[in-house]
């Protein structure tokens, strides 16, 4: 059989599988191509996770600035919506970083399953080459 065999399956040639030098530069090709996006969008997930803890800590900063003041000034009722209107505005901060901890939490699932894809395709090929050496 010949050695640039195009062969898909790999019940049609068991042999064949390890050493396909196509899909192996593919594989690694596709896998080379997802990984610094990954971790690019890891670092800002992160980066925007922190963020987002920074402004729920003024945020909460704030809304006790605030209820300070609205007990200062004899319970206007102005100022009670703008309180109402700041624990709004936390509580979507508080879902939308809740939202980002996951996708971070995917993203690094995401990241070693590329990373473990990447040590068995090197196994493989080293497997191979060492069994073509020999």
């Amino acid at each position: 059989m010949d050695s640039d065999s195009t062969v898909t399956s790999l019940g049609e040639n068991t042999e064949n599988f390890c050493t396909n030098p196509t899909r192996d530069i593919l594989a690694e090709g596709i896998t080379n191509l997802f990984k610094p996006t990954i971790e690019r969008l890891d670092e800002r997930v992160a980066s925007t996770i922190q963020l987002q803890a920074e402004l729920r800590g003024q945020l909460d900063a704030l809304a006790a600035q605030l209820r300070d003041i609205e007990k200062a000034q004899s319970q206007i009722p102005e100022f009670a919506d703008k309180v109402k209107e700041l624990l709004n505005v936390k509580h979507k901060v508080t879902v939308i970083s809740n939202v980002l901890v996951t996708s971070q939490e995917r993203l690094t699932g995401l990241h070693k399953l590329i990373e473990k894809e990447q040590r068995r395709r090197q196994a493989l090929l080293d497997s191979a080459l060492s069994t073509n050496i020999s």
